[in-house]
């Protein structure tokens, strides 16, 4: 049985919730009104996932996800509301450890638990294997930890050789659970003379990921920018594939460009890593190319980057010890496809002692 706590201030929705999971068969449910109450929950009841919605009364969403962090940290997705103020306090959230989050249609409620259920149990069942951590921790001692890994992987890389004839690189990286904050860690290591073009293909809904690449250009040296139209590919610069469709890398004119595309019903996942992956093998040399897969459930993306590192790219999968979801990565790493195993942490520097060479 999986433990579950729902919080959320409306009585409609906690009911409505309940007799979606109480349909299920197989979880263990209490609920909670307000912040307050979720905290107490979590420490007497001891969920295996909470569901926490963000705006309450008393206490909200993020105040009470701060405070279960620190005293029992637990897999929590967050249910937030489809607006640019929802978007931003959910990457707050999952930036104080929670694994997820599903996108609250507006509208009645009954109608907006039919849009999310599948959305909804699935990302739970998901939570429910994740491996959750207070991820409260000071700018400072993060660049100090990444300093310190930078140096580490300087010595443990100089065994693998840059391939030949690479010209210009490219790099391509794929995530899911977990996601944002893994990318947030990566690409805010990566440093402003950084002189690869970034795809990134992040699982996102449509509503989440301007606010997103948003918010990283805020923590990167290098420019950050949603793909929602047709982009030139530049060095030095990082592109989110538009939520709700996916991204593909183009030929135009002689010229590298990124695409977004209608989401592609041969993968089950949007932003399609694998999509991705599969049109940068079609028009890059693969050994110019890096890829990176990170935490997520499934498995996009791991045929593709394994093919990369089999036609003589390089390619890297987020350890078990730092994903919060060791699913895609597992996948790569169990096909042979995976060229290095690091922690997110890590990740930064090895890119940027590849790129040097």
């Amino acid at each position: 049985m999986i433990k579950l706590l729902i919080v959320d201030d409306s009585a409609l929705m906690r009911r409505q919730l309940m007799v979606l999971f109480q349909a299920e068969g197989d979880f263990e449910i209490r609920q909670a009104r307000n912040g307050d109450d979720a905290v107490r929950e979590n420490r007497e009841f001891q969920p295996d996932v909470v569901t926490l919605d963000i705006n309450m009364p008393e206490m909200d969403g993020l105040t009470a996800l701060s405070l279960i962090m620190a005293e029992r940290p637990v897999a929590v997705v967050m249910v937030s509301s489809l607006t640019n103020e929802g978007a931003l306090a959910t990457f707050e959230a999952l930036n104080l450890g929670a694994v997820d989050f599903v996108a609250k249609p507006g509208g009645t409620i009954s109608l907006s638990i039919d849009r999310i259920t599948a959305g909804l149990v699935s990302k739970v069942r998901s939570a429910a294997r994740a491996r959750p951590r207070n991820r409260v921790s000071s700018a400072g001692a993060l660049a100090r930890r990444m300093q310190e890994e930078r140096k580490k992987v300087s010595q443990e890389s100089a065994a693998l050789a840059a391939p030949r004839g690479t010209g210009d690189g490219l790099l391509v990286m794929g995530a899911s659970t977990g996601g944002p904050r893994a990318l947030e860690i990566v690409l805010s290591g990566l440093p402003a003379h950084f002189p690869w073009p970034v795809l990134v293909a992040q699982h996102m809904p449509g509503a989440f990921t301007r606010a997103f690449a948003e918010r990283l250009d805020q923590l990167c040296a290098l420019k950050v920018v949603e793909a929602g139209s047709a982009l030139a590919v530049e060095s030095g610069k990082i592109y989110i594939g538009r939520g709700g469709a996916d991204m593909v890398l183009a030929n135009r004119a002689g010229r590298l460009t990124v695409l977004p595309t209608p989401e592609n019903s041969k993968y089950l996942w949007h932003p399609s890593v694998e999509l991705l992956g599969r049109s940068v093998l079609e028009h890059c040399d693969p050994k110019r190319v890096t890829a990176v897969l990170m935490t997520g459930m499934g498995y996009d993306g791991s045929d593709a980057f394994a093919e990369i590192k089999k036609r003589g790219g390089r390619t890297i999968a987020e350890s078990e010890e730092s994903a919060v979801v060791y699913g895609m990565p597992a996948e790569l790493v169990g096909k042979g496809g995976a060229s290095l195993v690091l922690a997110a942490e890590r990740i930064a520097g090895q890119l940027s002692t590849w790129a040097a060479r």
